[in-house]
């Protein structure tokens, strides 16, 4: 059990991290695009803009990870 922490190795700890960390951060930012359409008034359009812009970057990580799930399989 050398070099890990409560029976986990680093790997598993990253793992663990980059996959429910980054997941938290990105429902907290669609949570923050949320107040941000709900606050300038935006309407459904503009807040289908929004989300639509503002998320973009989020589907990379998304899509990266089905992938590798498929790949797994």
């Amino acid at each position: 059990m050398e070099n890990s922490l409560f029976g986990l190795t680093e790997d598993q700890i990253a793992e663990f991290g980059l996959t429910f960390g980054v997941g938290a951060f990105i429902l907290f930012m669609l949570f923050i695009v949320l107040n941000l359409a709900r606050e300038s008034k935006a309407g459904k359009f503009g807040t289908f803009v929004l989300f639509l812009v503002l998320s973009f970057g989020m589907l990379g990580f998304i899509a990266k990870n089905v992938i590798q799930w498929f790949i797994h399989l």
